[in-house]
């Protein structure tokens, strides 16, 4: 079963209701209409003016709506929205003029629509910045109790397995912290395993990376690894998370059984991890992207991870089947 399929079977279990805010995109409306017709979610509600609406579905083919519409700009959920937002952010200098404004942005009146639990999960970002998406997470969602950080991963669906039979693998964090510190690193180690748990259902084996093994080399770019390796165990036991971790672990000791053995004979992981967490977003984003583009990997992401509602994030190159994989995945996550 290919990740996708894995996904839409997950999601249509879910049932859940996602919104997209970019209704003028063809892109979204043609992906918008295919979950409904698959099934993968419960409702799509697709944020656009009629003739928005018209002009995206004519371009993408669509002749029949499956998705519910709303028209945000004229909606009577427009000063609801803008008085608790003001209230929301008072405290950061925010007026009432400057909600009312705010809630004119698509990506902010459907990440409100998510705290409100009108949907239950976003994706946008075939046409607003990453930065928009990320603002409007945290001024209207902010991180799930617990987390003080929010993060991204990537699925990727390998081409062929690794040496421990593992068909997709967790990367994280490839797309939001620069460099995260030893307690980051662990928030990001939680959000992960709990986003693995979400997707595929079984127990993630999650390993922190390095240059090092077990102590095979000293720097002090290594300490806040190992820090974040120790917290994040201490935080596995004290949680009683279904989660088995080790670190600090070179790659191939992480994914070869054989390899494991010789570098790191207790771990716990014995070479067969399946999330893997990268010191910084220089080793992570190339890292997926070696192995999207060497090893012919299909890259699912970037998911964001961490925030109390799931909100996710486009490409501006993507496509119309990008945007349903990334449906399927938040509906997941919900």
């Amino acid at each position: 079963m290919s990740a996708i399929e894995l996904f839409e079977k997950r999601a249509k279990a879910a049932a859940k209701v996602i919104v997209l805010p970019e209704g003028m995109d063809p892109r979204v409306v043609a992906a918008a209409n295919k979950a409904v017709a698959n099934g993968i979610v419960k409702k799509a509600i697709v944020l656009g003016s009629e003739d928005e609406l018209n002009k995206a579905c004519a371009e993408a083919g669509v002749t029949e709506r499956l998705f519910e519409s709303v028209d945000y700009l004229n909606s009577p959920l427009q000063a609801d929205f803008a008085g608790e937002f003001f209230k929301m952010r008072e405290a950061k200098g925010m007026t009432p003029e400057k909600a009312a404004a705010t809630m004119k942005n698509r990506i902010y009146f459907g990440a409100m629509m998510t705290r409100r639990g009108i949907a239950d999960g976003l994706v946008a970002g075939s046409i607003a910045s990453t930065a928009d998406m990320l603002r409007a997470a945290f001024h209207c969602i902010g991180t799930r109790k617990g987390m003080k950080i929010a993060s991204s991963f990537f699925v990727m669906d390998l081409p062929r397995p690794t040496a421990a039979g593992e068909n997709m693998l967790v990367f994280a964090d490839c797309a939001v912290n620069p460099n995260p510190d030893a307690a980051q690193l662990c928030d990001i180690a939680a959000a992960t395993a709990e986003s693995y748990h979400a997707l595929f259902g079984k127990t993630p084996k999650l390993a922190f990376l390095s240059f090092s093994s077990k102590g095979s080399a000293d720097h002090e770019i290594l300490n806040k690894i190992k820090e974040a390796a120790q917290l994040f165990k201490a935080r596995v036991e004290a949680e009683k998370l279904d989660v088995i971790c080790d670190g600090e672990l070179q790659a191939d000791a992480a994914l070869v059984p054989k390899v494991a053995a010789s570098k790191a004979p207790d771990s716990p992981l014995k070479g067969a991890a399946n999330v893997l967490i990268f010191p910084d977003l220089n080793a992570g984003n190339i890292s997926y992207k070696l192995v999207q583009r060497l090893a012919g990997a299909d890259a699912y992401g970037p998911v964001l991870q961490g925030l109390a509602k799931p909100l996710n994030d486009l490409s501006r190159g993507c496509s119309a089947d990008d945007i349903y994989g990334q449906i399927a995945i938040t509906a997941c996550q919900c």
